[in-house]
């Protein structure tokens, strides 16, 4: 394990515990608003590729309604045809509850992403944490792309990023794993910390 790596985790797991110690009212109060705004589950489990291509769960707090992925991906084939048109994103997504409007414009809905940073499979910062069938079928929709994906491939993904800070949901498919590969390839702890000044400003952006 080089250097980078080892400041990297102690960076994580500070950043994570410090986080989640100033936030800790987030951890009581949201899961309660959710349930009363829309029952259970609180909890959004994702599967997501991380470093090596393993596969692991990604949490999130509930922001759609229940059965989101069915409703997109066995339901609604306009829905779902508008979703892969806008590279895996959707403009005034219809799943989401008025409350998740509330969470994803604070990005509070990624909070129990912390706890991901603590097991291990992400990192503070990194590149996105991508869907499987997302890279392969956006691998075929932009071919250019398919150089960057084994070296976006080779860290752990992050809750923040060079995309993230950068134009977020308005970044296209190819410029964003451009951008994801060129954070792996030039990552350092400055860097790091570089994304993470910028975060805050990002996040105030989606208001």
């Amino acid at each position: 394990m080089s250097s980078y790596d080892v400041q990297k985790r102690l960076l994580d797991v500070f950043m994570a515990i410090s986080l989640s110690i100033l936030f800790f009212p987030i951890w009581i109060f949201v899961p309660i608003l959710i349930y009363f705004d829309s029952g259970w589950p609180v909890i959004f489990r994702h599967r997501r590729v991380g470093k090596d291509g393993k596969e692991f769960n990604l949490y999130k707090f509930r922001s759609m309604v229940k059965d989101a992925d069915d409703i997109l991906h066995k339901h609604d084939k306009e829905l779902l045809e508008k979703f892969k048109k806008g590279d895996w994103k959707l403009q005034d997504d219809p799943r989401i509850t008025k409350l998740g409007k509330v969470l994803r414009s604070l990005t509070i809905d990624e909070f129990p992403q912390l706890y991901n940073v603590l097991k291990g499979d992400m990192s503070i910062v990194g590149p996105r944490a991508y869907l499987a069938k997302e890279l392969k079928e956006q691998a075929e929709r932009y071919p250019e792309t398919k150089k960057y994906i084994n070296l976006i491939l080779s860290v752990k993904p992050g809750i923040t990023g060079p995309w993230q800070t950068g134009g977020r949901n308005e970044v296209p498919f190819a410029v964003r794993a451009k951008m994801d590969a060129e954070y792996t390839k030039n990552r350092s702890i400055l860097n790091d910390i570089t994304i993470l000044l910028k975060t805050p400003k990002a996040m105030i952006s989606k208001w």
